[in-house]
C-alpha cells in the first residue's frame, strides 16, 4: 500500500503557455518543484514520444510515462522499440501506457480499425512484456501476429507496461498481465472504487491517477473550458459507459441524447455544473492543491497533472513554474 509521501507527482506534456521548445527551462527544473514525472497521451495534437525524448535531454532524472498510446494505431513492434529507446535516454523509468483509446482517435484521425479492444490490449500488454524482457514474443495471440520479432537488447532499466484502464475487465489486463493501470476523469471518491474493481489495491503495481486542472480564480473560463473537453469525452463509448458503471446515468443522460444528435455544443451545455467541476479541478491553487491531496488513496502512486491555460498564464507564460510549485505544495 503506498503512502501519500511516496506517490509520485507528474506533468502531462505539452505544457499550457508556450510551444514545446520553450517547455525546457520548466521541465529541467520539475524535479526541485517537487516532480519526478513527464508523460503525454496521444490522440490529437502531439504525438506521445517526441515531447518525452525531449524532456529525457534536458532532465534526464525524470520518469518518462505515456499516458496512453492508443494499441490500434502502432505495431506492438514499434511500441516496443520505441519504449526501448527511451529508456537508453534517461536514468529515471519508462512506464509505457497503452490502451484502447476511442474510434474517433483511432479511426477518425488515423484510419485504422477499432476492433476488439479488450483482446487487443490485453495482446498488446502480453506481447511487450516478452519483448521488452527480451524474451521470443511467439505467435499466441487472438488479434495481432508479428512472430519474428525480437528486439535485439534488453534496456537496463526495463519499461514497465501499463494500460488504461477503466472498468473491471480493463483493469483486470492492466493488473494481471502489465505493471498497473492509468485512471482518467474520475472524482476522489470514485478511485477507491476502481481500484477495488481491478482487485486492488495490489502491491509493487503503479496505479496513476491522471486529474485535469485549471487553477484559475475566473470560474467562467474554467467551466467553459471543462465543458468543451468534458462534454467531448465523457459521451465517447467507453466513457459514457465507465461513467454510466458510476452511477452517473442520470446526470448524463441529456448530454449523450445531444450528442447522439450531432450538438456538440448542446452536449457540453447539457452537463451539470457539478459534474464539471468534479472533473475538471479549477479555483486559485491553494484550493486546487487540496483538491488534488484528496486524490491520494490507498494504492495510488503517481498523481499525473494535465494543466490547462487559464487567463492567468496566458497573461504571464513565465509563471508556470511557479504554479506547478503552488499546485504540488
Amino acid at each position: 500500500m503506498t503512502g501519500h509521501g511516496s506517490v509520485r507527482w507528474g506533468v502531462n506534456l505539452p505544457l499550457p503557455a508556450g510551444e514545446l521548445i520553450a517547455h525546457r527551462a520548466t521541465v529541467e527544473a520539475l524535479p526541485d518543484l517537487g516532480y519526478s514525472d513527464v508523460w503525454t497521451g496521444e490522440g490529437g495534437g502531439v504525438d506521445a514520444f517526441t515531447p518525452l525524448a525531449a524532456a529525457a535531454a534536458w532532465q534526464p532524472r525524470l520518469r518518462l510515462g505515456t499516458g496512453v498510446v492508443p494499441v490500434f494505431t502502432r505495431g506492438p513492434g514499434i511500441l516496443a522499440q520505441t519504449a526501448a529507446g527511451l529508456a537508453e535516454l534517461t536514468t529515471g523509468d519508462v512506464l509505457l501506457g497503452v490502451g484502447a483509446s476511442v474510434p474517433a482517435h483511432t479511426t477518425a484521425l488515423n484510419g485504422g480499425a477499432h476492433e476488439r479492444p479488450l483482446a487487443r490490449v490485453r495482446d498488446t500488454v502480453r506481447f511487450l512484456k516478452r519483448a521488452l524482457a527480451g524474451h521470443p514474443v511467439g505467435d499466441d495471440y487472438d488479434t495481432l501476429s508479428a512472430p519474428g520479432f525480437h528486439l535485439g537488447f534488453v534496456p537496463e532499466r526495463q519499461p514497465k507496461v501499463l494500460v488504461g484502464a477503466l472498468r473491471p475487465r480493463m483493469l483486470g489486463v492492466a493488473y494481471d498481465h502489465g505493471d498497473g493501470a492509468v485512471l482518467n476523469l474520475l472524482t476522489a471518491e470514485d478511485v477507491p472504487r476502481v481500484i477495488a474493481a481491478g482487485g486492488g489495491p495490489r502491491p509493487g503495481k503503479e496505479t496513476v491517477v491522471k486529474l485535469f486542472v485549471c487553477p484559475t480564480r475566473d470560474a467562467s473560463h474554467a467551466r467553459r473550458a471543462g465543458r468543451n473537453f468534458l462534454g467531448w469525452i465523457l459521451n465517447q463509448k467507453p466513457y459514457h459507459a465507465f461513467h454510466e458503471w458510476l452511477g452517473r446515468g442520470d446526470q448524463l443522460k441529456e448530454s449523450y441524447e445531444r450528442h447522439t444528435l450531432g450538438d456538440r455544443a448542446g452536449a457540453a451545455a447539457a452537463l451539470p455544473d457539478e459534474l464539471v467541476d468534479a472533473l475538471w479541478l479549477h479555483g486559485d491553487p491553494a484550493a486546487v492543491r487540496e483538491r488534488i491531496r484528496a486524490y491520494l488513496r490507498p494504492g495510488v502512486t503517481t498523481v499525473l497533472l494535465y494543466v490547462a491555460n487559464t487567463p492567468e498564464l496566458h497573461r504571464s507564460p513565465d509563471s508556470l513554474s511557479g504554479l506547478l510549485a503552488e499546485l504540488h505544495g
